[in-house]
C-alpha cells in the first residue's frame, strides 16, 4: 500500500470515527426532532435492502435472474412468505435458509 492509499484509509477510518463517536460523546445533549427520529427508524430495514436485493436478484453479479433457478430467489421469497404468514423470525430465516440449501442441494 502506498502513501496516498494509506492516507485515504486513514482519512476514511477518521471521517467515520468522528461521525460515529460525535453521537456517543454529544449523547442526552442533542435532540433529533420527531421528523428525524421517525425517518431514522428506517434505517434498518432500507440497509438490509439494499444489501440483500442486488444479492438476490443478481447471484452471479452481473445478469439479472428471474427464474426458478436462482436458489437466492426462492429462498427470499420462502423468507418473506413464512414472515408475512408467521410473523416470527426466526421462523422466517430458518425457512429461507431450509428452501435455499434444499434445492442447491437437489437440482443443484
Amino acid at each position: 500500500m502506498n502513501g496516498r492509499e494509506l492516507a485515504l484509509v486513514a482519512g476514511m477510518a477518521a471521517v467515520t470515527f468522528g461521525v460515529r463517536y460525535a453521537f456517543f460523546a454529544l449523547g442526552e445533549r442533542i435532540a433529533f426532532p420527531p421528523w428525524a427520529q421517525r425517518a431514522l427508524r428506517y434505517v434498518p430495514v432500507a440497509v438490509l435492502t439494499a444489501i440483500v436485493v442486488p444479492m438476490v436478484l443478481l447471484p452471479d453479479g452481473a445478469h439479472w435472474q428471474f427464474n426458478w433457478h436462482n436458489a437466492w430467489l426462492l429462498g427470499a421469497l420462502a423468507t418473506g412468505l413464512i414472515s408475512w404468514r408467521f410473523n416470527h423470525l426466526l421462523a422466517s430465516i430458518g425457512g429461507g435458509m431450509a428452501v435455499f440449501f434444499l434445492y442447491k442441494f437437489l437440482i443443484g
